[in-house]
């Protein structure tokens, strides 16, 4: 298999053929963000995109999920998806299920029956990265979209039928606005109604920008506490008809599994427990991206 510069994927990815479709991000201006810093988006040929299916083809039969790398393998035109999703399909037919990144920039590329025609291809779920509800800090984390038009993109996808993981990114408000960015957050997360939401917790990598803002005074990040206090007031801000919330990555202090609306007191108990002592949290020293 092809790699170019480092590898991202979501945690539930993480045994999944990885087939490396474009470097880089789209996007690539998120101020929390230094992932895709040091790569130029690009797309790779369509040579080299069929020698990995057809390698993956003869190396991993025995896995049943396939993810397109990198940040944004959606923003590919149709005319260059199409034919990788027939490829996959036709040398991989074991595959369960075909998984990718997406923005609102992609998924405002596609319209809803050519989402449908890729999901009908084995697209079955994409990883949108809301971050925050709060339009003041979607601004200022220059995510590049309003709370209107990632409701708006949220639920286009999910109209196709394609389910969605839903990243929110605990801290990211800093202290002053940290509240209305989980209720905020709340707010959006139940206009879309996502299949599943995942929580981290902020941490300040070097080549961030935002890290040097917190460095020069201009962001406060938030503590163990607080970003418990905030969790919780998401959680209990969040309706799902019927979905998954866990904030169970390396990242965050406190593992949480939860299905939502049925586990929310429980959970919101849990939360309180450890805000009081009776639960120990993850050590500064084992969290880690």
């Amino acid at each position: 298999m092809d790699y170019q510069g480092m590898i991202f994927r979501p945690p539930s990815e993480a045994d999944s053929i990885l087939l490396q479709v474009t470097v880089g991000c789209s996007h690539n201006k998120c101020t929390f963000c230094e992932m895709y810093k040091a790569k130029r988006f690009t797309i790779k040929s369509d040579e080299q995109i069929f020698k990995d299916i057809d390698y993956a083809a003869s190396k991993y039969r025995r896995i049943r999920r396939l993810f397109l790398c990198d940040g944004d393998a959606l923003i590919l035109p149709m005319k260059r998806l199409v034919p990788i999703m027939e490829r996959i399909r036709e040398k991989l037919p074991w595959l369960e299920r075909v998984g990718t990144y997406a923005n609102t920039k992609s998924i405002a590329s596609k319209s809803v029956e050519e989402m449908k025609q890729l999901k009908e291809l084995g697209l079955t779920i994409a990883y949108f990265g809301l971050e925050t509800g709060d339009d003041v800090t979607l601004k200022a984390i220059n995510k590049g979209a309003d709370s209107a038009r990632m409701i708006e993109m949220g639920k286009k996808i999910r109209s196709a039928g394609i389910k969605l993981s839903i990243t929110v990114l605990n801290g990211v408000a800093g202290r002053e606005r940290s509240m209305v960015h989980a209720k905020e957050t709340g707010r959006v997360l139940t206009a879309i109604d996502p299949e599943f939401v995942g929580a981290l917790s902020l941490m300040l990598t070097p080549g961030a920008p935002l890290n040097k803002d917190h460095k020069e005074g201009r962001f406060e990040l938030i503590g163990a506490e607080e970003m418990l206090q905030e969790l919780g007031m998401m959680i209990a801000s969040t309706d799902l008809s019927d979905g998954l919330f866990h904030a169970n990555h390396a990242s965050n202090y406190l593992p949480i599994r939860a299905h939502l609306p049925k586990d929310r007191d429980k959970t919101l108990k849990m939360i309180n427990d450890a805000l009081a002592g009776k639960i120990k949290l993850k050590p500064e020293y084992l969290r880690a991206l």
